[in-house]
């Protein structure tokens, strides 16, 4: 049964990831006047449009849940015995991936981008890069010492690095639709990652 455990995160993550590209290039080529490069994510799912409410299942819903169960698996696969900043960084991993949930269940509103629905949405937007953000840095430093998770370390690190770039940093030649689509892209890569981290062998003897 464990090594079953084990084995799961990687095909979720990879399903997750498919999922997500395959929705929003499906509903995207599907809405017309939508454009890829210019309107954000989450305008696929906004309230009034058409398919709005399967782009949020499909597209951001089954992903953030697939999301959600890979960082409590890599939270389980880690162990007691990680150093306290990788065990907090697993949970805040799994936050970030139920706000991503969050984004499709809290849907835009198109015709008022001020108003408390689409506020909503932009504060699960927040919400998930603000909480992936550490989670990915104090999982680099917490397991970087140790040799069977310093590919995951290091993929978390460089993740962190790209998602910080992409949502802090001002980018005159990035529009920010385009960023949030890499931003997405690379919180999917890193989870790939942590799938396949789920089956390295637990650390049973570092000290935290």
């Amino acid at each position: 049964m464990d090594s079953w455990r084990e084995r799961l995160p990687l095909p979720a993550a990879i399903a997750a990831t498919i999922v997500f590209v395959a929705s929003m290039a499906g509903f995207g080529a599907a809405l017309e006047g939508y454009s890829q490069a210019s309107h954000p994510v989450g305008l696929l799912g906004a309230r009034g449009l058409p398919h709005a409410l399967a782009f949020n299942a499909c597209g951001l819903v089954l992903p953030g849940a697939l999301a959600a169960f890979v960082a409590w698996r890599l939270r389980a696969a880690i162990g007691d015995g990680a150093p306290w900043v990788a065990r907090i960084g697993a949970w805040l991993a799994l936050l970030s991936a139920l706000a991503f949930v969050g984004q499709g269940l809290l849907p835009l509103d198109p015709t008022d981008l001020e108003s408390s629905t689409s506020r909503a949405h932009a504060t699960a937007w927040t919400l998930w890069w603000v909480a992936f953000l550490p989670a990915a840095v104090m999982l680099a430093w917490g397991l970087l010492r140790m040799p069977a998770s310093r590919a995951l370390a290091l993929a978390s690190a460089a993740a962190a690095a790209l998602v910080a770039a992409l949502v802090l940093l001002p980018l005159d030649l990035l529009p920010s639709p385009v960023a949030q689509r890499v931003a997405f892209v690379a919180w999917f890569a890193w989870l790939v990652a942590a799938g396949r981290g789920c089956a390295l062998p637990r650390v049973r003897d570092a000290t935290g």
